[in-house]
């Protein structure tokens, strides 16, 4: 209860310091009141939506909308609440002085008036933020969008010169609430062509239930040295309230079997070899390893047992963590590593080639795109869905097309 109250106080804090621009600019009545109905609106619904969570129902759409809507109300009147206050740096002084100078004949109106230009100026800067957020809840989480790279090894078997693989990662499919979008980007995947395709792991948020409904739609992914997959954080329940550790055990098992009736060929701790024209590569599947709390069942030693140092080897490991602290260091030299987990946390700025940013940077050293470390690379995916805030901004879901090639790599 005391979390909600301090909730609600900061809350009433900042809209009544964001109200200020609003008053500034405009004296409608009516304008005043629909702001205070949405703002009442918006945190009654969150309130609702959360007092009380039952771990055990899970995280449903109605409270992914209603966190999304708290984001897009919330942001723009901390842009607004930033641009008041460095007004009111430079209106204390001044009312100080009132004060002090001219006390007897301020009759306690120590304070300039706000200046309209400088409420209209954070109004239209607070406009930005709530227009993308709203984008993304409607549109961004499903503007797909295919990154391809071409990666060069001096040592890749010849018969791989040119073999292509898709990537994608962070299915979550509990969160999807547009099965059309889904089957377009099931099919934007095939459009690829590309001769094997790998799955990074967290195919659902917590329940295999949730795949279920889309069993008919990811099994129409194709490609023709056939599909492999991992797991993720969340595909092992441990985000949910269980009856029993069995119906737990039992959540993780029907997640299997599902992935193994969409066609996956789950890799738990293990490899498998792709063979072409008398050639192989590596390809190994790793559970899932990550720092900050994460689920440590990845074993790497395990996985890679009979693998010889000299194979070529492409690593599927969820969190790029795992990367870092115990892929590059290992007396293995492991190639390619692919990974997801970060979404790069579905908000950020990238303009390709030029600028990349998100706030995901500060809790991953590695967390979108290509990566390169003492020979070594990972690509972590952006994710193809969405988890928690119902879209994404500025960080689009993502299918990687990686084509390795045999030569000299460049510096």
């Amino acid at each position: 209860m005391l979390r909600w109250i301090f909730f609600l106080v900061l809350f009433i804090i900042v809209d009544i310091y964001a109200f200020q621009a609003i008053k500034t600019v405009t004296k409608n009545n009516w304008i005043h009141i629909i702001y205070w109905l949405i703002s009442l609106l918006v945190v009654g619904n969150f309130i609702y939506n959360y007092y009380g969570f039952n771990r055990s129902d899970g995280f449903n759409h109605a409270h992914a909308f209603a966190f999304g809507f708290l984001l897009a109300l919330v942001i723009p009147k901390m842009v607004l609440l930033l641009g008041m206050f460095a007004e009111d740096i430079f209106r204390l002084p001044q009312a100080i002085y009132r004060y002090f100078a001219h006390g007897d004949t301020a009759q306690g109106n120590y304070f300039p008036s706000r200046r309209k230009f400088i409420s209209s100026m954070a109004l239209g800067i607070a406009a930005i933020p709530l227009t993308s957020i709203i984008y993304g809840i409607y549109r961004g989480k499903y503007n797909f969008k295919v990154l391809k790279y071409t990666l060069t090894f001096e040592d890749l078997p010849q018969a791989f010169d040119g073999y292509k693989i898709t990537q994608i990662s962070d299915i979550h499919s509990g969160s999807f609430d547009d099965m059309e979008k889904v089957k377009y980007a099931v099919n934007l995947v095939n459009e690829q062509q590309s001769d094997v395709i790998l799955f990074t792991g967290d195919m659902v948020n917590n329940k295999a239930d949730e795949l279920r409904p889309y069993v008919d739609v990811f099994n129409k992914l194709h490609a023709k040295d056939g599909k492999y997959s991992i797991l993720g954080n969340h595909d092992y329940g441990d985000y949910a309230t269980w009856s029993s550790e069995a119906a737990k055990h039992q959540n993780l098992e029907d997640l299997k079997a599902l992935q193994k009736q969409i066609g996956f060929d789950l890799l738990l701790n293990e490899h498998r070899y792709l063979e072409k024209d008398g050639e192989k590569i590596a390809l190994i599947g790793v559970e899932n390893w990550g720092t900050g709390g994460f689920k440590q069942a990845g074993d790497l030693k395990k996985a890679s047992q009979n693998i010889k140092a000299a194979d070529f080897k492409v690593l599927m490991s969820h969190d790029p963590t795992h990367w870092e602290k115990k892929v590059i260091p290992d007396d293995y030299h492991y190639h390619l590593t692919l990974s997801g987990h970060t979404h790069g946390m579905q908000f950020g700025i990238e303009i390709p080639g030029w600028f990349k940013w998100s706030p995901a940077k500060w809790r991953y050293k590695y967390w979108a795109g290509i990566y390169n470390e003492m020979g070594q690379y990972i690509n972590v995916n952006r994710g193809f869905g969405y988890l928690a805030f119902p879209g994404r901004v500025g960080i689009w879901p993502e299918i990687t097309v990686i084509e390795l090639k045999k030569g000299t790599p460049t510096a």
